[in-house]
């Protein structure tokens, strides 16, 4: 695909006491290199949104400018990009692995088959509605920081709930399992070697949030703040900008310092599993990144942030005192707007600036 580079700083450092990591030239090449293997994420918006065009559930999801989040961050323009009704499941997730079982039933395959992953939220909700929907058997393992408010919403949608371990990492471990000794259908929203068929087209689902934002932009961002986990809703984000917009926007990938999984991915040249205590961004709080997502992102990306547990408390509040109330996960991109203000110059933010933001999920 042309047009797809994008120029980077040549600098890399923390400014500022906040965690900013500027992706250079040869920092991007030296990731790509391990990566040679790995496809990178999907652009094709259109095959998700046509299908999604037959779904009764589907409607498009609205843009808002947010004046007082502007003023805050001491911008011109805030937009946001506001998931938290998308398909009556209250995040982006529904996207994604819903999307996934709908093409295996384009293709006879979903009926009666069994669906298994890991969530730690959302994701679970997606493929469980998924199932449903085509006739389907849904597995959801929940490590047991999960609340079982979330597993019985699960259980809702006809999904059976399986605990294992403490951590999503091992609930995800059991669930890999089960797909092995139950020829089940393994469907994380991550990617690994020899794992990357069923996260490519989840994440081609993600296109169409981002296909509705190029519509609905008064004009394009010159950045764009982006919240990543494993980083499948940041890829393809930043995949479909430089397909639409090029190299004129600045996309920022924001993460919580406990799980600074792509941060430092891109800071060593090559992925990293990370270590750090729990984050109340949940959704957010992932140790090892998804391969596709890294490898576009180091294509994709500009600068990687990461932010405080405090940081996150703050961009979620600021977004409920604007109007949109959310999780602090759903409002990590704003959070890293709000805590771009301490970096001086360094991601070159000013009151000129038209920023798109993603609320991704409802508050809980």
């Amino acid at each position: 695909m042309s047009g797809l580079g994008v120029p980077s700083p040549d600098i890399c450092c923390d400014t500022h006491g906040m965690n900013v990591l500027h992706k250079t030239p040869d920092l991007a090449d030296a990731v790509l290199a391990t990566l040679a293997d790995i496809p990178f994420p999907s652009v094709e918006a259109e095959r998700p949104s046509a299908l999604l065009r037959r779904c009764p559930a589907a409607a498009k999801t609205p843009l808002s400018d947010a004046p007082d989040l502007a003023k805050a961050a001491g911008v011109g323009e805030v937009h946001i990009k506001d998931e938290r009704e998308r398909m009556g499941l209250g995040s982006f997730k529904a996207l994604g692995a819903a999307y996934v079982i709908a093409r295996d039933a384009e293709e006879g395959n979903a009926t009666g088959r069994t669906y298994v992953t890991a969530s730690a939220g959302n994701h679970g909700l997606s493929v469980a509605a998924g199932a449903q929907a085509f006739g389907a058997r849904a597995v959801v393992y929940l490590a047991d920081t999960v609340p079982e408010g979330f597993a019985d919403r699960l259980r809702s949608f006809g999904a059976e709930v399986v605990r294992h371990g403490a951590i999503y990492e091992e609930a995800m471990a059991g669930a890999a399992q089960a797909a092995k000794d139950n020829e089940w259908a393994l469907l994380s929203d991550s990617s690994w070697p020899g794992y990357l068929d069923r996260p490519y087209t989840l994440m081609e689902g993600y296109l169409v949030l981002m296909q509705e934002a190029v519509a609905q932009m008064p004009a394009p961002p010159t950045h764009i703040f982006l919240q990543a986990g494993v980083g499948g809703l940041a890829t393809a984000c930043a995949a479909y900008s430089r397909v639409a917009w090029g190299a004129g926007p600045r996309i920022i990938v924001v993460e919580p310092e406990a799980a600074p999984a792509l941060y430092e991915s891109i800071k060593a040249g090559s992925a990293q599993v990370t270590e750090g205590p729990e984050s109340a961004m949940g959704r957010l709080d992932c140790k090892e990144p998804s391969l596709i997502a890294l490898k576009g992102l180091a294509r994709d990306a500009n600068d990687f942030i990461l932010i405080t547990e405090e940081e996150g408390t703050t961009g979620s509040a600021a977004c409920a005192e604007a109007g949109y109330p959310t999780t602090p996960s759903g409002a990590a991109g704003v959070a890293g707007l709000l805590s771009a203000r301490h970096t001086g110059d360094g991601l070159g933010l000013s009151d000129n600036s038209r920023v798109l933001v993603i609320l991704s999920e409802q508050a809980a």
